[in-house]
């Protein structure tokens, strides 16, 4: 089974897009359309990263990212800030508030693919508690 990654985007052409190629590469993806969804969704089903749309109805994804990074139980969940906002004001609230990638739209699919795969295996490796290196005997 693959790892999970909630998208929560409401342009739901985006969220297509974002699912067709993330399960091309054997992730399994659920969608949440704004970000009260969002929020119920990771309670129900912890997924294991979440790629994050700023301008959204109901609730923005900034509020989302405090929710979750002030939530002991979602904290480490790694999120992806894909977002129309690239000013800068915008992308330091971002990483001031604790994404590990801004991504801004229009994006490559591949990069996001990339980038996503990076903090996977980032966070795998930490779950083995290891750095990668073999120990020494």
């Amino acid at each position: 089974m693959g790892k999970r990654i909630l998208v929560v985007e409401d342009d739901s052409a985006v969220a297509r897009l974002l699912q067709v190629n993330l399960e091309a590469a054997g992730y399994e993806v659920a969608w949440a359309a704004d970000g009260r969804e969002a929020l119920a969704r990771v309670a129900g089903e912890l997924p294991d990263l979440i790629v994050l749309d700023v301008m959204m109805p109901v609730m923005d994804g900034f509020e989302v990212l405090r929710r979750l990074k002030g939530d002991l139980d979602t904290a480490d969940v790694p999120v992806v800030m894909l977002t129309a906002k690239a000013d800068e004001q915008s992308i330091f609230e971002g990483w001031a508030e604790g994404v590990h990638c801004y991504l801004t739209k229009p994006f490559d699919p591949g990069d996001l693919l990339l980038f996503i795969g990076r903090l996977m295996a980032t966070e795998d490796e930490a779950a083995d508690g290891g750095s990668g290196l073999p120990l020494e005997e």
